[in-house]
């Protein structure tokens, strides 16, 4: 199943509408060019709906919100649902600031998205209006363990059928559900919390992989978090003494661009729910 999904980026080379933050937008690109996908950045309230029509999917992203901005997500977001593309919203920071509290809110209500992907904090602040986000990071106290996984499948599931999206849930173990179904996936390598933008990156590269998989955005979502995990895990057994983690960045990518469905298969960990 998960090389299928990644095997359907590769043939259909999905190009897909980003207004994203301007931390990563760079990185954003480059993620979606090893993976298989074509990346387009357009953020201006006059082009948006324009640049979403010609684009199979889209994904938004308020890492830096402003005022500008915000017209052209939703823009882009009703286009986007008027053309049955899929959408892909990123909270970064929901729960940090009202204003971006709100804005993500606000998206979720004017707009149908297929995967709302973030960090626990996030998600609960968006579900719950009490995540304990840390700036744009997830709050230690709402951390996703073992020992309170069924409990966090549970709330990932309800928040599913509440907005009609896959929920993607990502930390040290990540959560992918639809109201019914969850995967608990185990890959990953604790050194990619250093690198500002792996998330986005995720979120990009999600938005890919459920363009070329319309069908099935629960499994899509689920390969495109187990190939970042894994590829996570492929960067850092590269790194030598002398490499830090700007070094470790650029091989993520790296090992993005040379997966294949067959390693994304053998190598993913993932109980389902």
């Amino acid at each position: 199943m998960l090389k299928e999904m990644l095997d359907n980026v590769r043939e259909k080379c999905p190009l897909v509408h980003n207004i994203t933050n301007y931390v990563t937008v760079n990185d954003c690109a480059n993620i979606l060019l090893a993976c298989g996908g074509s990346p387009i950045m357009a953020d201006d309230v006059d082009e948006a709906e324009e640049i979403t029509a010609i684009c199979g999917g889209l994904n938004i992203n308020i890492g830096t919100l402003n005022q500008r901005t915000i017209p052209a997500m939703h823009l882009a977001g009703k286009k986007a649902n008027e053309l049955g593309h899929p959408a892909v919203l990123d909270p970064v920071g929901a729960g940090a600031s009202n204003l971006r509290t709100k804005t993500a809110k606000d998206l979720i209500e004017g707009i149908k998205f297929t995967v709302i992907r973030g960090n626990i904090s996030e998600i609960k602040t968006l579900a719950l209006g009490t995540g304990g986000a840390k700036g744009v990071d997830a709050d230690v106290a709402d951390k996703v363990t073992k020992e309170n996984l069924p409990q966090a499948v549970a709330f990932a599931k309800e928040f599913a059928k509440k907005t009609g999206a896959v929920i993607a849930i990502t930390g040290a173990i990540d959560i992918v559900a639809d109201g019914e179904k969850a995967f608990c996936i185990y890959n990953g390598h604790p050194m990619m919390s250093t690198i500002t933008g792996t998330g986005c990156q995720l979120s990009a590269m999600t938005a890919a992989y459920v363009t070329a998989n319309p069908e099935t955005p629960l499994e899509a979502t689920a390969a495109a978090v187990c190939a970042m995990g894994i590829c996570g895990e492929k960067a850092h057994a590269r790194l030598t003494e002398q490499d830090g983690n700007s070094s470790y960045r650029n091989y993520i990518i790296d090992a993005i661009f040379n997966l294949n469905g067959e390693e994304l298969e053998r190598c993913a960990k993932y109980e389902i729910f």
